[in-house]
């Protein structure tokens, strides 16, 4: 899960992250999903949250043993079993540089009505500028709008080039859950 293709550097949040986390319901629970090493589960322990940072990799997690107010959890999300956190759900979900497609549901189902869903990864164009390149790892044109589509309001979203750290075009999704039938 922990993918070594970084757009910022190891320790850094995601200005996109840090951006909209303050959408996220003051005291709230975040879900850091596919987190490695957790520089967002620190970022947002850090600034009021308590968070669940979830990664495949077991050695990344014991980074974050005995941080205050960030429980771990090992899983790897794409061996076909259930998904591992049940009927819980988020005040916030942050996913970064990880794509898995068939969790999308799964993602969405899991922010409670009015939860935040914060989104940024690789997407087409990227090969241009190196790994992944692979479009099975890469978000189609609009993409994200159409995972949240009937579930969530967009707050912000952008395909866009950066040109630092390093090039590379992402897409990403700030997104507000809207009350649903479960």
């Amino acid at each position: 899960m922990t993918n070594v293709h970084m757009l910022h550097g190891a320790g850094e949040p995601s200005p996109w992250v840090v951006r909209f986390a303050g959408l996220i319901r003051a005291r709230g629970t975040v879900l850091d999903l596919a987190c490695g090493a957790g520089r967002h589960a620190r970022w947002l322990a850090a600034h009021g949250y308590s968070v669940i940072a979830l990664d495949r990799d077991a050695e990344a997690l014991k980074t974050l043993a005995g941080v205050t107010d960030i429980e771990t959890m090992c899983a790897d999300l794409e061996d076909g079993s259930p998904w591992p956190l049940g009927p819980r759900r988020f005040a916030g979900i942050v996913v970064t540089n990880y794509l898995h497609r068939a969790l999308f549901p799964s993602i969405i189902g899991a922010l409670e009505d009015g939860g935040i869903l914060n989104y940024e990864t690789f997407a087409i164009g990227n090969e241009r500028f190196g790994r992944p390149r692979n479009p099975d790892h890469l978000l189609r044109e609009g993409e994200l709008l159409e995972v949240v589509r009937g579930h969530a309001m967009v707050i912000a979203y952008e395909h866009v080039e950066l040109p630092e750290p390093r090039p590379a075009v992402v897409q990403r999704i700030c997104a507000r859950r809207i009350g649903a039938a479960r």
